[in-house]
């Protein structure tokens, strides 16, 4: 019998074992095996997309250009390796390359569904007001300062998954969200009231 540690592991490594075989695919020339390893990756692609570029149209295109550079570097990747956190890392990399390179900030768009629900307008507009103070302090915050507060607090990464998507140490992490913190609780402490 199996003991179930065994069987869990059996079964990350089953995970692994599919996208390898993906990957080999892939580097074979097959372009059907890359369209479903993309469809493996593209909805988490899109909510940390989301987050960096914070247009969903920005977002997108971000989404195109990392599975695009995929493509490009997966001749020489290691299929013994993972492919989450290394595409993770190619993502996180290039959309912080993109914000760089955009001239102008945008600001947030807002999402109806968030507002969504039976509040009195006073109330609508108190939470829109605190929300607008939030975007503001966010867009305030140093770029890498934002990227680990969103990755952390609103995607619910750890710490580790952070710092690998990051490539920096989880001390370099905590940090980041330490300072981050500060510099909101102040930002909005008219908030608390």
């Amino acid at each position: 019998m199996i003991a179930a540690g065994t069987m869990a592991g059996a079964r990350d490594a089953g995970g692994l074992i599919e996208d390898r075989e993906l990957l080999i695919r892939v580097q074979s020339g097959d372009a059907g095996a890359f369209d479903l390893l993309m469809r493996r990756y593209l909805p988490r692609a899109r909510v940390v997309a989301r987050r960096l570029m914070q247009d969903p149209d920005d977002a997108d295109d971000l989404v195109q250009d990392a599975f695009l550079r995929a493509l490009d570097r997966i001749a020489s990747f290691d299929v013994g390796r993972a492919f989450g956190p290394w595409f993770n890392r190619l993502l996180v990399n290039t959309g912080i390359d993109l914000r760089r390179r955009q001239a102008v900030r945008r600001t947030e768009a807002h999402d109806p569904e968030t507002f969504a629900g039976n509040s009195s307008p006073a109330q609508d507009i108190e939470r829109a007001e605190l929300q607008q103070s939030l975007g503001e302090a966010l867009e305030k915050l140093p770029d890498r300062q934002r990227l680990v507060v969103t990755l952390f607090e609103i995607d619910g990464h750890s710490t580790e998954e952070v710092a690998g998507m990051l490539s920096v140490s989880q001390v370099t992490v905590r940090w980041h969200l330490h300072q981050a913190r500060r510099t909101l609780r102040e930002a909005l402490k008219g908030w608390n009231e």
